[in-house]
């Protein structure tokens, strides 16, 4: 039966994409739903809930302000809360309620901006579409709201992360690596949308020559930033060596031709076939630029094809020649057993029949913290040395 999950897990939601993509950033966020997301999302999505500060909240509608369509009291809680709170920004984020009785959010945002003078504006979240989504529309929404039109760029080789939270790359050291290898390769490190940077650093995200896309959360982000500063994007994870320092030479090419790269679809990083061990193909399931790269690192440094499985929204460019989107459940079951090996989520083990070697490698946005202990970083460094711990 299609759009069931009798197996596995389920990802995180667009509502939770969107709270973690703006958490480090100042702004007074609420889900505009009955309590309960609110727990779900910190308990579950939030590995930064207990170390870091956020104006995370959610409005709590109840029975009766839902049928009666009671927006007034919303947003009044919303003009008395900021004034207490005096966020950057305020951002009120849609969920399944609101959504099936018709709210219109946009319009909620126009008012209390009116009304407070801070910049505020709705996200047509539902609670059905994956974290992805919402990681997109947030950080759209930064650049289009916040990145400063009239800065003008540097001549230092300075480069932006687009699209880092912990739902892909959890707070296991993996962007700081990022930014380390950015570092090594002669280059500097802008902003990073949105883990670790100021808003005040992001403003000034026009400033940097070429931007890095981490995920497809934030290819959107890029375009527009492309659209506004002519700022070029190269798209991809530096995991293992190999396709680390491949992918680093794209971003310094980019910054001086000014075009736009998918920095793992080019057939020209496979090289020579030097495979090693029994296997011959792998299959990696996940977000499809982290997939993609870790597909690419493989056969570059392993000799290893992988395919990539992605269950959740992307672009078709995101994907290379062979890779498939797998929304359901069953699409992943029919395809499943064409591999020799799997690398995915520990929650995805039921899904692989025995004789299917599986490679645990835990993601946020699909266990939560479960597996944060032995979650690995795997930016630029060498594969075969990297230590495959059981979940």
């Amino acid at each position: 039966m299609k759009q069931v999950a009798g197996l596995i897990s389920t990802y995180s939601s667009d509502e939770f994409g969107i709270c973690s993509a703006l958490y480090e950033l100042g702004g007074m966020v609420v889900m505009h739903d009955a309590s309960g997301c609110n727990s779900t999302y910190t308990t579950h999505d939030e590995p930064r809930w207990y170390e870091v500060d956020s104006m995370i909240y959610i409005s709590a509608i109840s029975e009766m302000e839902a049928i009666m369509g009671d927006d007034d009291k919303l947003i009044g809680d919303l003009v008395e809360t900021a004034g207490e709170l005096h966020p950057g920004f305020i951002a009120v984020v849609g969920a399944p309620i609101p959504y099936m009785i018709g709210t219109d959010l946009g319009a909620i945002a126009a008012i209390t901006e009116k009304r407070t003078g801070i910049p505020c504006f709705g996200f047509s979240a539902n609670g059905m579409q994956n974290y992805t989504k919402g990681i997109s529309m947030a950080l759209e929404k930064i650049v289009e709201r916040f990145c400063i039109r009239e800065i003008a760029g540097t001549k230092n080789l300075s480069v932006n992360i687009i699209g880092a939270t912990p739902l892909d790359f959890s707070v296991n050291g993996s962007v700081d690596s990022i930014k380390e290898w950015i570092q090594e390769q002669g280059m500097e490190v802008g902003a990073c949308f949105a883990m670790g940077s100021t808003m005040e650093e992001i403003e000034k995200a026009g400033q940097a020559r070429v931007n890095l896309v981490v995920s497809y959360g934030g290819l959107a982000a890029a375009k527009k930033l492309k659209e506004i500063f002519g700022t070029p994007y190269v798209v991809g994870v530096p995991l293992g060596k190999a396709f680390a320092e491949y992918l680093g030479n794209a971003v310094k090419k980019a910054a001086e031709t000014g075009e736009c790269v998918i920095g793992y679809r080019d057939a020209d990083i496979c090289g020579e076939e030097t495979v090693t061990g029994s296997l011959k193909s792998l299959a990696v399931i996940g977000e499809s630029v982290y997939s993609a790269s870790l597909a690419a690192a493989i056969r570059m440094e392993c000799g290893i094809d992988a395919r990539v499985f992605c269950p959740l929204d992307t672009e078709p460019e995101l994907l290379r020649e062979g890779d498939l989107l797998t929304p359901e459940e069953d699409d992943l079951m029919e395809h499943l057993p064409e591999a020799e090996g799997v690398i995915a989520d520990p929650l995805y083990r039921p899904l692989c029949s025995e004789n299917i070697k599986f490679y645990p490698l835990p993601h946020e946005a699909f266990s939560g913290r479960i597996y944060d202990a032995v979650n690995p970083d795997l930016v630029n460094r060498e594969l075969r040395k990297v230590e495959v711990r059981e979940c």
